[in-house]
């Protein structure tokens, strides 16, 4: 809460003010390429092409899940590409990533290729946030 003395103003500040605009552009362009990738797949989750059926039957996933599965990626990628619900679609696919890590360690997929890419894509979309609004760098460095 602010108090102001007499004949004080305040403006409202927006959440990009001190981000440069090649970080608000990196943090764009790195926004986008994540949410293309997740919307590609949840897509292909809706769809059920051949490779998505064997990747599921070789994860040991009842192919009865795949949509559902889709619908909850759908709905955390469109919360993370709209300004406002970013942040949140940025938890959801946090926890939905860490879900896809313990179905590869479950397997005994290799490290640093299968079992850790959900690790990159969730560094990516943090660094996407933090690159082009200063309450998550905030958040993250306080």
């Amino acid at each position: 809460m602010t108090v102001l003395n007499a004949g004080e103003t305040t403006t409202r500040t927006n959440s990009t003010e001190d981000v440069s605009k090649a970080q608000m552009w990196t943090g764009r362009g790195i926004s986008a390429v994540i949410v293309l990738l997740l919307l590609m797949d949840a897509v292909a989750k809706f769809w059920k092409p051949l490779p998505v059926l064997e990747a599921c039957a070789k994860l040991a996933l009842p192919a009865e899940i795949i949509t559902p599965i889709g619908v909850v990626l759908l709905v955390c990628t469109l919360l993370y590409a709209i300004p406002r619900t970013m942040v949140v679609g940025a938890i959801l696919l946090t926890g939905y990533l860490g879900g896809a890590i313990l179905t590869h360690l479950r397997l005994g997929d290799p490290l640093w290729s299968q079992t850790l890419f959900p690790v990159y894509l969730g560094v990516l979309i943090w660094l996407g946030l933090y690159l082009r609004d200063r309450r998550v760098r905030r958040l993250l460095f306080a």
